[in-house]
């Protein structure tokens, strides 16, 4: 459970339990609705209206699902935190087709995005994550479901671990019911073996939580922020127009430059700090008042984000 415990340290220390909304009742225990949003033609997303740690207020529903209505099936991006969770995204998705979900995606190893799968395993589906993804899951999901049920007392229900059985090791292009899809790895960015889905026709990216829109980049102690900005510009280049992240709305291109530049600056700043011999806190107050101005209206969390993300940037520095 060490990768997943340092997701939670990530989320305790920057205090993200935020934006809960409670909604009509749509699934047996979750008083949530899992509307669908249109996003383009046949491309929709069920947005969580929470951001943070799984509670018993939010039923450890914290995460974004997206999915694509193709020729010959449903191609899911992520599936929630829980069984539970994933029976109202599959509902919202029976909401817009009839067709059977026949392809998940699993963006990484954080149990919010893949502890669904067990529910569209149940239709057959394909489900696709990195190999290096499914080792991470595979030594951390049994105690992260037990984690799960102890923080939500019990209402995330039981959840069955299913693991993805097609594993993508390199970039690569497929076929999926008549779309064209491509798998970018992240190089580790957020955690190891990110991967991102990107559809080349409508010019949409699917980022997990290696983009983002609302929120400040969530730094972890085992992700890599120089591929992570690399990765940024490196998406950045495909000119998107339309950014799906695996928190908070949709957005645009501009976003992925906005977190790019961030990232870059606070590592720059921190690396010349540390190299300088200045102290974390020193650090902190000048990286603060130098990109405060810039970069505090463009976030809703930049205050407590940018501490967290200097603390680990100068942890990797040693």
């Amino acid at each position: 459970m060490k990768v997943f415990k340092l997701i939670i340290l990530t989320f305790g220390l920057m205090g993200l339990v935020t934006n809960f909304v409670s909604a009509t009742d749509q699934t047996a225990n979750a008083n949530f609705d899992f509307s669908v949003t249109p996003i383009a033609e046949n491309v929709y997303s069920i947005i969580s209206p929470s951001y943070g740690l799984p509670s018993p207020e939010n039923k450890g529903w914290n995460s974004n699902s997206h999915f694509v209505v193709t020729d010959k099936g449903v191609l899911v991006f992520d599936t929630g935190s829980s069984e539970l969770i994933a029976k109202g995204i599959r509902s919202a998705i029976k909401s817009v087709t009839n067709k059977p979900v026949r392809w998940v995606v699993n963006s990484h190893s954080h149990a919010d995005h893949w502890f669904g799968n067990a529910e569209f395993a149940n239709t057959g589906a394909e489900i696709i994550a990195s190999a290096r993804a499914v080792t991470i899951m595979k030594e951390d999901g049994p105690s992260t479901v037990g984690f799960f049920s102890r923080v939500t007392k019990g209402v995330t229900g039981s959840t069955r671990l299913v693991y993805p059985t097609l594993l993508l090791a390199q970039r690569e292009k497929r076929n999926l019911g008549g779309v064209d899809v491509e798998f970018i790895f992240s190089n580790d960015a957020h955690s190891p073996g990110d991967i991102l889905m990107w559809l080349p026709k409508q010019k949409i990216i699917f980022g997990g939580d290696v983009l983002n829109s609302d929120w400040m980049p969530i730094i972890t102690g085992h992700g890599n922020v120089p591929n992570w900005i690399d990765t940024l510009y490196t998406v950045a280049k495909l000119n998107p127009a339309i950014v799906l992240s695996g928190h908070g709305k949709a957005t645009t291109g501009k976003s992925v430059i906005r977190d790019a530049d961030l990232l870059a600056a606070v590592w720059k700043l921190v690396k010349k700090g540390y190299e300088g011999g200045k102290k974390q806190d020193e650090i902190l107050s000048q990286v603060s008042d130098k990109l405060a101005p810039k970069y505090k209206s463009l976030y809703k969390d930049f205050d407590s984000a940018i501490k967290h993300q200097v603390k680990l940037i100068h942890k990797q520095q040693q």
